[in-house]
């Protein structure tokens, strides 16, 4: 699958992620039905109908790729596919039942263990980010498409770090410190990837956890954007192993984070 084929297909997954965002927020007002999944996790209408819409859109572009989602996939089923999409409807669903704004809506299609392709979008603060290769990574916000390569915002001296948790383990607290971090916030959902690659955030660094559909669309923004991304101990960050688990985690803006 070469470049202009990734380009066509990412842009043709915008209007879909518009409308699936917009359909997470409508449900949402209307009051959210809630089940509780086989691993105590809880899962929504708006989870379910977003899952079809993406689902549907990606099967009419690449009918003969397999689709993994979270909210369909057969655990015990070993993947063993080289090219395959993977979507996490919604990624935050406790936020997103909680009412707050980080949740993120996902698809990556991988190949040959690298997300190439990736869409997140943010229903609640309007920006959409996508991608379909090194050095084309883009937000849409107010309209507006630009494109994101990593470059800092905060102010020199400033190195900010992303956690999913408020209290990091000390394993990540001193990983962290290797980077003279000098602070620290607590921000959900894949939405961690994109704000690194907007340059917003710095790095995060995170112990085993999740399954490759949480990570992979964000991945392949921040990557695309010009992030390092490895796992704790630097090996390469791959994806499709049969059982999905995620290995752990450090996603860095560039190699100076003080630049």
């Amino acid at each position: 699958m070469n470049s202009s084929e990734l380009k066509t297909i990412s842009e043709n997954l915008i209007n879909t992620f518009n409308d699936a965002g917009r359909i997470s927020i409508d449900l949402y007002k209307k009051g959210l039905k809630i089940e509780i999944k086989e691993d105590r996790s809880p899962v929504s209408n708006g989870d379910l109908q977003v899952n079809e819409l993406i689902t549907k859109k990606i099967k009419e572009l690449t009918p003969n790729i397999p689709i993994i989602s979270e909210e369909t996939v057969n655990l015990k089923k070993k993947n063993s596919a080289k090219i395959f999409w993977l979507i996490d409807p919604i990624d935050g669903t406790k936020e997103y039942i909680a009412g707050k704004d980080e949740y993120t809506l996902n698809a990556a299609l991988v190949i040959n263990t690298v997300p190439v392709l990736g869409l997140v979008g943010v229903p609640k603060k309007n920006r959409l980010f996508y991608t379909y290769g090194s050095g084309e990574s883009y937000l849409i916000e107010d309209g507006e498409t630009k494109k994101i390569s990593c470059r800092k915002q905060s102010p020199k001296g400033e190195i900010v770090a992303l956690s999913s948790v408020i209290k990091p383990s000390n394993i990540i607290l001193n990983k962290l410190k290797e980077f003279n971090v000098t602070s620290i916030v607590k921000m959900a959902s894949s939405y961690k990837f994109c704000v690194i690659a907007t340059g917003e955030f710095d790095i995060y660094a995170a112990r085993e956890r999740a399954n490759e559909w949480d990570y992979a669309a964000g991945h392949a923004v921040a990557q695309n954007a010009g992030a390092i991304i490895k796992t704790l101990d630097e090996k390469p960050f791959l994806y499709g192993k049969e059982d999905y688990k995620n290995p752990s985690l450090l996603i860095r803006r560039s190699e100076n984070l003080n630049d």
